[in-house]
């Protein structure tokens, strides 16, 4: 089977064959992209897109964050950089992408354009992650590595199969919509620390709904825009790691049972370190004073991402390790997005532990590891380490998303788990109403 074969078999998969324990995973990814979103209603980067929206004036049928309604395509590209203006979504270590800033706006802006119900858009949006998995791992490490941001290029295939699902598009018709989703799929990592980053997000969300309505329409595109000649990978990555599609798993084994979850307002590659920290009962009691060096090794891939030595900005501080193992090591509330304020940038304290810590690149860890060594100034060390690779249960990772939603939203995230912790018999148009900003 070809890598197109393999993602239209996987987009036409009948709900009956989505695993459960996948699907449980989605309707808890959805709740908590909600409660992210809501969070970051009033971001810069929020404000002006819900304005660009309005100044298109276009027909509103999907519901805005923040706003009221606009077309589908504009309410996914708003919903998709609101909800990843404070970077505290979920993440895919498997091909280093945010999955549900991608595509849940796609899904839901479709779903209520349609007109259909809240749990025919989580098996859509569910379909469509696992696509993203997969494209993005046969882009491979490369591709990321060469400065493409994966929730912008591999997610955007899988908004447009969340999309093409929903408009119940057939074989042919996907294939255009992936085709078409080929010659539009863009995002780069040198927007990291800016609005352009969320802005990736909401650009894998629109070009999703776009090239599926296109597609619905009638438009064609390459026979193969993903393995063809010129197509998506060939052109945007060094060497593909898998031939085709033969590599991946079946369709009946989900990648998206690895999903990680944000507790910390932070980029997902510091949170292995903050936990390690965190875990560390010998350092308990103590300061910052008290610690003369602090050495962490990680996954050399994040150097680039999350190693910001002087951040000018509290965004960029969430790229930093130096100024968040202060920060954990000192107890700021490193789950509270409040705290990540530009003040924190010109904290003298942490911006002097920032120059007793070292950052060292290690192969031999993978990119959801960290491990350090904390010497005290009496000489003594003490060992961390974490692995975010270990999976929570779902009842206990439900219960650390509520309190998530809680912490960011307040009362509205207890009713916001209170009313969707259960979909039969919602609409997807119930749950847009949510996202809209209340009287």
């Amino acid at each position: 089977m070809s890598l197109i074969e393999h993602v239209t078999s996987l987009a036409a998969l009948p709900g009956g064959r989505l695993p459960a324990g996948a699907l449980g995973l989605a309707r808890l990814s959805l709740l908590d992209w909600m409660a992210c979103g809501i969070a970051g209603m009033d971001e810069p980067v929020a404000t002006k897109l819900r304005a660009f929206a309005e100044s298109e004036g276009t027909k509103g049928v999907s519901s805005v964050i923040g706003g009221g309604a606009a077309s589908a395509r504009m309410a996914a590209l708003v919903n998709g950089a609101a909800s990843h203006a404070l970077d505290y979504d979920d993440t895919h270590f498997a091909h280093v992408g945010h999955l549900s800033v991608g595509i849940y706006p796609a899904a839901l802006a479709v779903a209520e354009e349609i007109d259909t119900s809240a749990e025919a858009m989580v098996q859509a949006f569910l379909v469509g992650a696992e696509t993203a998995i997969r494209i993005g791992m046969v882009l491979g490490r490369s591709h990321y590595n060469q400065g493409f941001h994966q929730t912008a290029t591999a997610g955007a295939f899988g908004a447009t199969v969340a999309a093409a699902r929903l408009y119940r598009l057939g074989e042919q018709e996907m294939r255009n919509a992936i085709g078409l989703c080929a010659t539009r799929a863009s995002g780069l990592k040198s927007q990291f620390g800016t609005m352009g980053k969320p802005y990736n997000a909401g650009l894998a969300a629109s070009n999703g709904v776009e090239c599926a309505r296109l597609a619905a329409l009638g438009l064609t595109s390459a026979d193969d825009g993903l393995m063809g000649l010129q197509g998506f990978i060939p052109t945007h990555t060094q060497a593909a790691e898998f031939d085709g599609g033969r590599g991946l798993p079946s369709l009946d084994d989900f990648l998206f049972e690895d999903n990680k979850y944000k507790l910390h307002a932070c980029c997902h590659g510091t949170h292995a370190m903050i936990e390690a920290l965190l875990e560390a009962n010998a350092l308990q009691g103590c300061g910052l004073d008290d610690i003369a060096a602090f050495t962490l090794h990680t996954n050399p891939r994040w150097l680039r991402v999350c190693d910001l030595k002087e951040p000018r900005t509290g965004l960029e501080v969430k790229f930093s390790y130096n100024w968040l193992a202060g920060m954990t090591i000192r107890g700021d509330r490193t789950g509270d997005d409040r705290v990540y304020r530009d003040a924190l940038a010109d904290d003298a304290m942490l911006a002097d532990f920032a120059r007793k810590v070292r950052v060292v690149g290690d192969d031999a860890l993978t990119d959801m590891e960290a491990r350090g060594a904390v010497t005290l100034k009496d000489g003594s060390e003490i060992s961390i380490y974490h692995d975010l690779a270990a999976r929570i249960p779902q009842t206990v990772l439900a219960g650390k998303l509520q309190a998530k939603a809680e912490a960011v939203i307040g009362e509205k995230g207890a009713a916001l788990w209170g009313r969707f912790v259960d979909l039969p018999g919602k609409r997807a148009c119930n749950l847009g109403q949510e996202l809209r900003r209340e009287p």
